[in-house]
C-alpha cells in the first residue's frame, strides 16, 4: 500500500484533537476531579474508537484496491482481445511473436505466431521500411497497415467499407468528352444530298450503337460533333476497349472509299465542370493537332492516347492557310523585328523553313534573324550554299545574339516543333508574349501554350510545304531567290523522302511554285549525296538489323561506336527499302552520349505510337527518341514496349 495513505499529513489532526483533549481534561480536574476523570475516560474512549476505524479503513481499502487491480487487469484483457483494430509484436526479423484476436479471425486461423511478416503481407516486401500507413489485400478486405518500428509494434486495420466508398466515389465521378467527325465537309464534297444523307446515317447508327452498349449520353451539337457525358468508370472501360468506335467508323467508310475518320476527346477528374469542359475541349485539340482518327483522354494529370491508325487527310480547302497568312502577315506589321528558330540539331526542313519565314519578313521590310549554332552534318551543305549569300549569311545569329535583342515587340516565330524544350534557346520564348508556331508534327502532350497563332497541320509532308503556302498568301508579290526556293524545295524532298512518303497534291503544288521561283532539283540532290565513309558506316548498322514480328526491322549498333543522329535516321530509311519490312527502328549512340533511336513505316504501323512510350514522339511514319542508357537496354525497352502494343491492340493496321 502507498506510503501516503499510511503516513497521512492530513490525519494528524487526530493526533492533536488526542493531545488537546488530555490537556483539557487534566484542566478540568483541577477544577473538580470527578469531570476530570470523565474527561479522561471519553478521550480514550474516541481514541479507542478512532485507532479501531483507521484500522478498519486501511483493511477495506486494501481489500479494494486488489479487487480494482484484478478488474483493471481483466477489462485489459478483454479491450486488447475485443479492440475493433489488430495488433502484432514481431522481433528483428519481422517473425511475429504475439498478436491479438481480431489478426485471429483476420486470418482465419488460431495462431500466426512464428511467422514472417512478408509472407502474410506480400505488399510490404515491396515497400519500403518507414512509418506510415500501407495498403494491404487479403482475400476480399482491404487492410490498413501502421509501423512503430521502435516498438516492433503493427496496426492492422480493416479499410474495406472506406476504401469501396472511395473507389465508388471516384468511379462516379463526371467524364465529359467531345466526338468530332475529323473532315466531313471535306469528304462529303461532291456527293448530293442523298448519298451524304446516307454516309452520315450509317456513321451517326455507329456512334449511336456505341454510346448505347458502353451507356453513355450522347447528344448532338452539330452535323459532326456530339457531347459524351458518363463516369469514370465507363471511361476506364472505353480506355480498356482502345475506343473500338474509331475502327468501326472507319472500316464502314473504307467500304465506300471515303476516307472519313473520328477524333475524341475525354476529360475527367478536373476540381469545377468548366474546368473539364475546358480539358475535353483541349484533349480533342491534341486527337486533331495528332491527325485526328483516335482519342485523347485527359484524367487528372494523365494523358493517354488511342487509335491514330491512319495517315492525318490532306484538306482541300486553303481557307486555313490564307486566313493565317494574313493573321502572320499583321503580327510582323506590328512587331518591331522577328526572330526565327527551329528545333535542337535542325535538318533541312528546319532550317528552309526558317528561310521562308525569314524571306517573308524582310518582304515588310523587318529586322529579321534566324537563331542557329553550330552546323550539323543534316545541314552542312545547305547552310554553306546560304552562307554564299551575304543578305542571307548576316541573318544567322547565335542564341547568345537573339537574348540581346528579343523584347516584348519582338515576333518569335518557331517552326518544325511545338516543344519549347526542343528549341534552340527556351528562354527566348519567356521574353516575349508574341510567339508564332508553324509545324506539321503530330502533337504531343508538351505544347507551347502561350503562342498567339498556332499553325499545326499534320497532313503536310513538311514545314517547308506550310510556309511555301503562306508565302503565296501572305504579300501580293512573292518572288523568291534561287537559293530560298532551293531551300524550301530541300526541305519538303528531305521530309518526303524525294517524294515518296507523305505527299498529297499540295505538296507538289508547293513544289511547283517553288519550281516556278527558280528552285534548283538537281542543287537539291547535290546537298543530299552521301559520303562513301558515311554509306559504309550505314552498311555495317544494316548489318546488325534484325526482323521481329515478321515485317519489323530492328538494327541495334554495337556498344561504343558513335553515330550521327543524321545517319541513324538514313539507316532506318534504308532498311525500310527491304523486302517485307513494313517498319523499322535503328538504335545507336550519339556523338553527345545518349542513344537514339529513328522509326521509319510505310503506313501499316503507327511508329510514333511506339516511340511515345518511350519518350519520343514524331509522326505515324516517321518518328524519334532519345535516351540514356545502354544500346542494349533500350532495344531491350524496345523490343518490351513492341510486345505490349501487340498485345493491347495489335501492331498493324
Amino acid at each position: 500500500m502507498p506510503k501516503f495513505l499510511i503516513k497521512r499529513w492530513h490525519g494528524l489532526h487526530h493526533l492533536w484533537a488526542f493531545v488537546l483533549m488530555l490537556f483539557m481534561s487534566i484542566a478540568l480536574a483541577t477544577y473538580d476531579w470527578k469531570l476530570g476523570v470523565l474527561g479522561l475516560v471519553l478521550s480514550g474512549a474516541i481514541g479507542v474508537y478512532s485507532v479501531l476505524a483507521e484500522r478498519a479503513f486501511r483493511r477495506d481499502l486494501k481489500m479494494y484496491l486488489g479487487t480494482l487491480s484484478y478488474r483493471v487487469k481483466k477489462a485489459n484483457r478483454e479491450v486488447i482481445s475485443d479492440l475493433p483494430f489488430g495488433i502484432i509484436l514481431y522481433n528483428e526479423d519481422k517473425t511475429v511473436e504475439w498478436h491479438n484476436a481480431f489478426i485471429t479471425n483476420m486470418m482465419e486461423r488460431d495462431s500466426i505466431v512464428g511467422e514472417s511478416l512478408n509472407d502474410l503481407f506480400p505488399t510490404l516486401s515491396q515497400a519500403k521500411e518507414r512509418e506510415g500507413t500501407i495498403e494491404a489485400s487479403i482475400g476480399n478486405a482491404i487492410y490498413e497497415l501502421m509501423f512503430r518500428f521502435d516498438e516492433r509494434l503493427l496496426y492492422v486495420r480493416d479499410i474495406t467499407k472506406q476504401w469501396q466508398l472511395a473507389k465508388r466515389y471516384e468511379e462516379e465521378k463526371l467524364a465529359i468528352g467531345i466526338v468530332l467527325m475529323d473532315n466531313l465537309e471535306e469528304v462529303t464534297q461532291g456527293m448530293d444530298d442523298q448519298q451524304r444523307s446516307a454516309l452520315m446515317s450509317r456513321a451517326t447508327a455507329e456512334i449511336t450503337e456505341w454510346a448505347n452498349k458502353f451507356r453513355i449520353y450522347l447528344k448532338r451539337l452539330t452535323s459532326d460533333r456530339y457531347l459524351v457525358i458518363t463516369d469514370q468508370r465507363t471511361l476506364k472501360q472505353l480506355e480498356l476497349s482502345r475506343f473500338v468506335l474509331l475502327d468501326e467508323v472507319r472500316e464502314i467508310v473504307a467500304e465506300n472509299k471515303i476516307p472519313m475518320t473520328l477524333s475524341i476527346g475525354f476529360a475527367a477528374g478536373a476540381e469545377s465542370i468548366v474546368e473539364l469542359g475546358q480539358w475535353a475541349q483541349t484533349s480533342l485539340d491534341y486527337a486533331l493537332g495528332r491527325g485526328g482518327d483516335q482519342a485523347a483522354v485527359k484524367v487528372g494529370q494523365r494523358q493517354s492516347f488511342y487509335g491514330g491508325k491512319s495517315n492525318a487527310v490532306e484538306k482541300r480547302t486553303r481557307v486555313r492557310a490564307r486566313v493565317v497568312a494574313h493573321a502572320l502577315r499583321d503580327l510582323m506589321r506590328d512587331c518591331d523585328r522577328v526572330v526565327i528558330m527551329g528545333h535542337k540539331m535542325p535538318d533541312m526542313d528546319s532550317l528552309g523553313a526558317a528561310i521562308g519565314v525569314l524571306k517573308a519578313a524582310l518582304l515588310f521590310n523587318k529586322e529579321a534573324y534566324i537563331v542557329l549554332e553550330g552546323v550539323n552534318p543534316a545541314i552542312q551543305r545547305m547552310a554553306e550554299m546560304l552562307r554564299e549569300d551575304e543578305r542571307i549569311a548576316k541573318r544567322f545569329i547565335t542564341p547568345d545574339q537573339a537574348l540581346g535583342i528579343v523584347d516584348g515587340k519582338t515576333l518569335a516565330v518557331v517552326v518544325d516543333t511545338h516543344k519549347a524544350s526542343m528549341v534552340k534557346e527556351p528562354r527566348l520564348l519567356t521574353l516575349t508574349d508574341k510567339i508564332v508556331v508553324v509545324d506539321h508534327h503530330r502533337r504531343g502532350e508538351e505544347f507551347i501554350t502561350n503562342a498567339i497563332l498556332v499553325y499545326m497541320e499534320p497532313y503536310a509532308s513538311s514545314t517547308c510545304e506550310l510556309i511555301t503556302e503562306l508565302l503565296q498568301y501572305i504579300h501580293d508579290r512573292v518572288l523568291l531567290d534561287v537559293k530560298e526556293a532551293t531551300a524550301l524545295l530541300a526541305g519538303i524532298t528531305v521530309d518526303t523522302k524525294s517524294f515518296s512518303l507523305r505527299t498529297g497534291s499540295r505538296t507538289f503544288e508547293a513544289a511547283s511554285f517553288l519550281r516556278r521561283n527558280g528552285a534548283d532539283s538537281s542543287l537539291v540532290q547535290r546537298m543530299l549525296k552521301e559520303d562513301l565513309a558515311e554509306y559504309l558506316k550505314k552498311a555495317e548498322m544494316i548489318r546488325q538489323a534484325e526482323i521481329v514480328y515478321e515485317h519489323i526491322a530492328i538494327a541495334a549498333t554495337e556498344q561504343g561506336r558513335k553515330y550521327s543522329q543524321l545517319l541513324i535516321a538514313q539507316t532506318a530509311d534504308t532498311l525500310l527499302n527491304m523486302t517485307d519490312v513494313l517498319a523499322s527502328f535503328v538504335i545507336g549512340e550519339r556523338p553527345d552520349g545518349l542513344i537514339g533511336i529513328s522509326a521509319r513505316s510505310l503506313g501499316h504501323m503507327n511508329v510514333q505510337v511506339v516511340m511515345e512510350r518511350m519518350g519520343g514522339g514524331g509522326h505515324l511514319t516517321n518518328a524519334a527518341a532519345q535516351l540514356e542508357g545502354t544500346v542494349a537496354e533500350v532495344a531491350q525497352r524496345l523490343k518490351q514496349v513492341l510486345q505490349e502494343i501487340e498485345q493491347e491492340e495489335g501492331l498493324f493496321e
